[in-house]
């Protein structure tokens, strides 16, 4: 298997790395425009192999030709969030870098799955299936499981226990109208609202919306990429392994959740093939009315890509 992984930067450097140490695919190609960027990133993932016992062969190119039949392309390469931004400002700039990028990608590896870390994420998914003409089921967002694992660190932190034991589920868009479902939410089995007061619930699941630029002001010139990189490389594991996982991702809707035409963050089963099924939760009046709030969000920023 060929994993290529655009974007050099932080985000893009830290999910190849991951990748190459989880052994799961034969190469893993950095790719960036920058000169010398990808190429010394690379050669010093690859130095580290031998310590770490893997055979994955890490390549840095700032050409895309030396991405072509990649089986998975992961895209993180656009503009980082800075202090006082949110996910929407970075609209412009990264629909210009995704045209080029994925175009490029896509004509040298047309039978690719495409996962989208780049933010907005949800308008991001968009404009990638429409600069691709993949089907939907090969193009899809990574933003589900990083809300999910930023909500169940925030259980875990309150708590004191184990991230392992909690069970969660974040829905929506990838922004401030995310989802987090405190009602589905259990711990080692028992109920989140049976174990934490509701003011507490109430300010997880807002830490949990805020998390992004929680980490932002403390960086101050970035933004997080531990943590984004990881989520995108159980992705990556899942499809090469073909794992069947349930995972919160941005998937396109074709009716569920009363939603159509529109990326948005829900259960999907992850396997070779992509996103090979969304799993539909019966939501309660009060979430129902979040989730359609949050859809109202997303469509206005799809709009805003004129695609």
């Amino acid at each position: 298997m060929k994993v290529t992984v655009i974007g050099g930067g932080n985000v893009g450097a830290t999910c190849a790395y991951i990748l190459s140490e989880k052994n799961i695919c034969q190469e893993v190609v950095l790719l960036d425009i920058v000169e010398g960027i990808p190429q010394g990133k690379a050669l010093d993932m690859r130095e580290a192999t031998p310590v770490s016992g893997v055979s994955t062969a890490v390549v840095g190119t700032n050409n895309y030709g030396d991405t072509a039949n990649s089986d998975i392309i992961v895209m993180t390469a656009g503009k980082p969030r800075t202090p006082g931004m949110s996910r929407d400002d970075l609209l412009a700039a990264n629909i210009e870098i995704m045209r080029s990028a994925i175009g490029e990608a896509a004509k040298a590896s047309p039978n690719a799955i495409v996962i989208i870390v780049s933010n907005p994420l949800d308008a991001m998914c968009y404009t990638a299936l429409r600069l691709t003409g993949f089907p939907h089921t090969r193009v899809f967002g990574m933003a589900g499981i990083l809300d999910t694992a930023r909500y169940r660190t925030f259980i875990s932190m309150e708590l004191g226990v184990s991230v392992k034991d909690i069970a969660a589920a974040v829905l929506g868009g990838h922004g401030d109208t995310m989802v987090p479902l405190p009602r589905l939410t259990t711990v080692g089995g028992v109920p989140l609202t049976e174990l934490v007061s509701k003011e507490r619930v109430e300010a997880i699941v807002q830490r949990t919306r805020d998390g992004g630029a929680e980490i932002v002001k403390y960086l101050k010139t970035g933004s997080a990429y531990y943590a984004p990189a990881a989520a995108a490389a159980e992705m990556v594991e899942a499809i090469i392994n073909d794992q069947k996982r349930v995972l919160p991702c941005a998937a396109w809707l074709t009716g569920e959740y009363g939603c159509k035409d529109i990326y948005m963050g829900v259960p999907v089963v992850v396997g070779r093939k992509g996103v090979e099924r969304i799993l539909e939760i019966k939501l309660n009046e009060e979430e129902r009315k979040m989730f359609d709030h949050s859809a109202d969000a997303v469509r206005s920023v799809i709009t805003a890509t004129k695609l």
